[in-house]
């Protein structure tokens, strides 16, 4: 039964940003690939601006929520499960500012230097909690535990540009050594703890990012693919064609806003491949490239189509 006994902007998540997450690395996808591949229609600059316009959307909405339901917002800032999706909001502004870097610079490089700060200052926060707090426990541990450190190997594709290289190595170094960290607690968690619960599921997709990511920020950072960034890659495509083997159990899952983290995983393998194809030019990445931007796209336009569904019903921002 619906909960409508309280107003739901207080129940408004900041796990919504994930969505700006999926469209903006669709729209990375899309640029990369029409200028890459020579393609005869131009997606990319469309969504970018509605990307832009959700972001300031939703960044609107939860600014209302930080207003008038403090005790909400506190409350979602330190549980041990909703906690890692805070970080969302930073990474949402450092995508923008990589959409953003062939449009204005000067826009990008804002958007970038507020996107990396904040995530900074929230991947302190976030591990400051797990050190020294002690409401956490193995069954809160789930793939979205990724976002606040690993988000840092983002920052580099834009930064080269914005500033001296020896920052983006700092935020590079960050993600990189906390994956594999997080990696193995991860599979210990999903191995001796049971399955992650049904609203955590497509949290699995997750796992895709941070070697995709990796494998992007490593090769904007030397120039080229050595064997570190092929080892970056592959274990990316590997994750992914493990979790699209997976396709039966996803597919049986009911609709939650935690859907939207099969986006930006597979917006960022799409973009690993079309940058394998750039530097090694077989047709077999080629082909892969367009399968996976075809699955990218799909599975988005399906995200959002089905969470306006969502929203038309009232089915989401309830109180859980």
């Amino acid at each position: 039964m619906t909960d409508t006994s309280t107003p739901r902007l207080q129940h408004f998540p900041i796990a919504w940003f994930a969505m700006i997450m999926g469209l903006g690395g669709l729209t990375l996808a899309w640029n990369r690939a029409e200028s890459l591949l020579r393609l005869p229609v131009s997606l990319s600059p469309y969504l970018l601006v509605l990307t832009t316009l959700l972001f300031l959307a939703l960044g609107v909405a939860y600014a209302l929520k930080m207003i008038k339901y403090r005790a909400a917002v506190r409350m979602e800032w330190n549980h041990p499960v909703k906690m890692s999706f805070l970080p969302t909001f930073s990474i949402a502004l450092i995508i923008l500012s990589i959409g953003w870097l062939s449009v204005s610079a000067a826009a990008s490089k804002w958007l970038w230097i507020t996107g990396s700060v904040l995530h900074l200052v929230l991947t302190l926060h976030i591990i400051s909690q797990w050190m020294h707090q002690t409401k956490f426990e193995i069954v809160h541990l789930n793939p979205a535990w990724f976002i606040p450190v690993v988000g840092n190997i983002l920052v580099p594709i834009a930064g080269v540009q914005h500033a001296p290289v020896e920052l983006s190595w700092f935020f590079f170094s960050i993600g990189i050594v906390f994956w594999p960290v997080l990696l193995a607690i991860i599979f210990y968690r999903v191995i001796f703890h049971g399955s992650l619960p049904e609203r955590l599921l497509p949290t699995l997709f997750i796992l895709i990012a941070p070697p995709a990511v990796g494998f992007l920020s490593y090769l904007r950072l030397t120039g080229e693919i050595d064997a570190f960034g092929l080892v970056l890659y592959f274990s990316g495509l590997f994750f992914t064609v493990l979790l699209i083997a997976q396709a039966p159990w996803f597919l049986r899952l009911k609709f939650f806003l935690s859907w939207w983290a099969y986006s930006f995983p597979l917006a960022a393998i799409t973009l690993a491949t079309l940058a394998m194809y750039h530097h090694a030019g077989t047709g077999l990445f080629l082909g892969l490239s367009g399968i996976l931007l075809g699955i990218t796209t799909a599975v988005i336009a399906g995200l959002f189509v089905r969470t306006a569904v969502a929203v038309a019903r009232r089915e989401i921002c309830l109180q859980e």
